[in-house]
């Protein structure tokens, strides 16, 4: 009976803590999913953009007067240097046109010892599919240079309708591999054959994640699609959903599959993490168990003490274990310190997951119209448009709004893995004025007066300009939203420089600060203005790019009424 006793008693504690691990190991693999879904949607939106971002410039290549006489013709022509010069502004690979019967008769490497004039590519699938009326579009390795790309070819029609030709551009898609292995995440993309194209892992490309079908190898073969590869299958096992085994370690596997062509985009997450966390959390309930079971012996302790007359060695017993108790006690508080932080961390790492699918999705939105613009601004160039005064400076004023455009859209598509920002000398009054210029109608609709203060030198400080333009914009917005509510509404810009920083000021007369200060605004997803009309990241992210930047952001009360918002940043001559 006492045998049986002390199993039961010995068993319960065990079976408590594995039901713990159990439990705690299930919570945290769910929060890496999250965050694995986020990066993986994030990962997904950038080879979608990647694929489509010229979909629309063989089309406009096409009608071009140049590539139109050349094939029709059958000879080449000025059509080299003209399409070296495309290939070189749009920073294709290549560019090259065919005639019907699949021979090349001009390219942008002609001239070069990898020149495609004179190869024949009538066996390459999107030769095929342009001949037949068409857009073509492939993955292989180039049968001439050897180095692989992506392929997409427009049918060239005469005036009649009559297919003449066909015009193809090459796109390197290993500029993504090298931002999935500088993140240092694993992530692999392969076609609908279940080929690796690309992966952050270089020795898994050009490998199978399933033994190909006699059928399938035929077709790769007659498209010459992997020539010198023996597409050998990879070495991993998928033994149950969202979780694979690759050389012998479990790793988080997520799979999107809505990709052109059927190919599908995997993103492979390790579990170390939730491994350590779920063990951290037993040891936790570990300690805490024990300090139940040490008071509850202390409090026996206690009890036959009290009944019995305690010796001398008895009352120095209790004096040591009454020692232990507070040593356990304050290793319990330090253990509850601590989860309570992870608590945090694991809550801030679920926010910026669903930070990261919104870039996501306002990068995929924001990059096809992008394209779409650079496209028709390079049909314009083309057909002539550039020759008219008026019309040179509205292209070059849209094509500063793309480069913008496409600035921002790149930020977002690295949100969860920045790269360090090219620095210069950046002008602060220029900077001011440029972030001035984007939110003038919104000062303009809300009658806000704006005064300058301005350095009559410049304010030469050491920066990236977008990033500290996008501080100023911010500031100013944040001014005018500050004074929605108020009769006066006046803005007074300054700037100057003072012991090696250059600083800027921006004072509005609107509400103030308010009870938080400066400190409570900067935190993430905190706000004041109603709720649908700002996600309180303005200032998180100003403070953020303005610490990156080695200086400062401060903001006082203005005496009257208002705020006054100050950005320091270290002179260039000083850095």
């Amino acid at each position: 009976m006492i045998l049986r006793r002390l199993f039961i008693f010995a068993l319960l504690p065990l079976a408590l803590l594995a039901a713990l691990y159990v439990g705690s190991e299930r919570y945290f693999r769910a929060q890496e999913v999250a965050r694995a879904e986020g990066r993986v949607s994030l990962y997904r939106s950038t080879v979608v953009d990647e694929l489509d971002r010229f979909s629309y410039f063989t089309h406009v290549l096409a009608r071009d007067p140049f590539v139109m006489a050349a094939s029709m013709q059958g000879v080449a022509g000025t059509l080299d240097a003209r399409l070296r010069d495309f290939a070189e502004q749009a920073k294709l690979d290549a560019i090259y046109l065919m005639g019907t019967d699949g021979t090349t008769i001009a390219a942008s490497n002609a001239g070069t010892p990898a020149s495609f004039v004179g190869q024949n590519y009538a066996f390459r699938p999107y030769f095929r599919q342009a001949l037949a009326g068409g857009q073509g579009r492939f993955y292989g390795i180039g049968a001439t240079t050897g180095l692989p790309g992506y392929f997409v070819a427009d049918p060239v029609r005469d005036r009649e309708g009559r297919i003449r030709g066909v015009i193809a551009i090459k796109l390197d898609l290993t500029r993504l591999e090298g931002a999935w292995r500088e993140s240092g995440e694993l992530v692999l993309l392969a076609d609908a054959a279940r080929v690796v194209l690309l992966s952050s892992q270089e020795a898994w490309r050009y490998r199978v994640l399933t033994p190909l079908s006699p059928e399938a190898r035929r077709e790769i073969e007659a498209a010459r699609q992997f020539t010198g590869h023996a597409l050998e299958p990879l070495d991993w096992q998928q033994n149950e959903p969202g979780r694979t085994i690759v050389a012998g370690e479990g790793m988080i596997h997520l799979v999107r599959g809505d990709l052109p062509h059927g190919w599908t985009l995997h993103y492979l997450g390790s579990e170390t993490q939730i491994e350590t966390r779920s063990w951290l959390v037993v040891v936790i309930g570990a300690v805490m168990l024990g300090l139940l079971l040490s008071g509850w012996q202390w409090r026996r302790n206690r009890m036959i003490g009290a009944a019995l007359r305690r010796s001398e060695a008895e009352e120095a017993a209790l004096r040591e274990a009454n020692r232990r108790l507070a040593v356990e006690i304050e290793e319990r508080r330090t253990a509850q310190r601590r989860l309570q932080r992870t608590q945090g961390e694991l809550e801030r790492a679920s926010r910026l997951a669903a930070l990261g699918q919104l870039a996501a999705s306002v990068t995929h939105e924001l990059g096809q119209p992008i394209s779409a613009m650079r496209n028709h601004l390079a049909a314009a160039e083309m057909s002539g448009a550039s020759g008219a005064t008026g019309a040179s400076g509205l292209t070059a004023r849209l094509s500063g709004l793309v480069e913008r455009m496409e600035g921002i859209t790149r930020q977002l598509k690295f949100f969860a893995a920045p790269t360090a920002s090219e620095m210069g000398e950046v002008d602060l009054n220029a900077a001011l004025a440029e972030a001035l210029a984007l939110v003038a109608p919104n000062l303009e609709t809300a009658g806000i007066e704006v005064t300058r203060d301005l350095s009559a030198a410049a304010v030469l400080v050491r920066g990236n300009k977008l990033r500290l333009e996008q501080v100023l914009t911010n500031l100013l917005r944040n001014a005018a939203d500050a004074m929605e509510e108020s009769a006066t509404r006046q803005l007074v810009l300054r700037t100057g420089v003072e012991e090696g920083m250059g600083w800027a000021e921006i004072a509005d007369s609107g509400s103030g600060l308010g009870p938080g200060g400066l400190e409570a605004l900067s935190e993430p997803f905190v706000t004041t203005r109603p709720s649908g009309q700002g996600m309180g990241l303005g200032l998180a992210i100003s403070g953020g790019i303005v610490k990156e930047h080695e200086g400062r952001l401060a903001a006082r009360d203005r005496p009257g009424g208002g705020t006054v918002f100050r950005m320091e940043i270290p002179l260039a001559e000083e850095m």
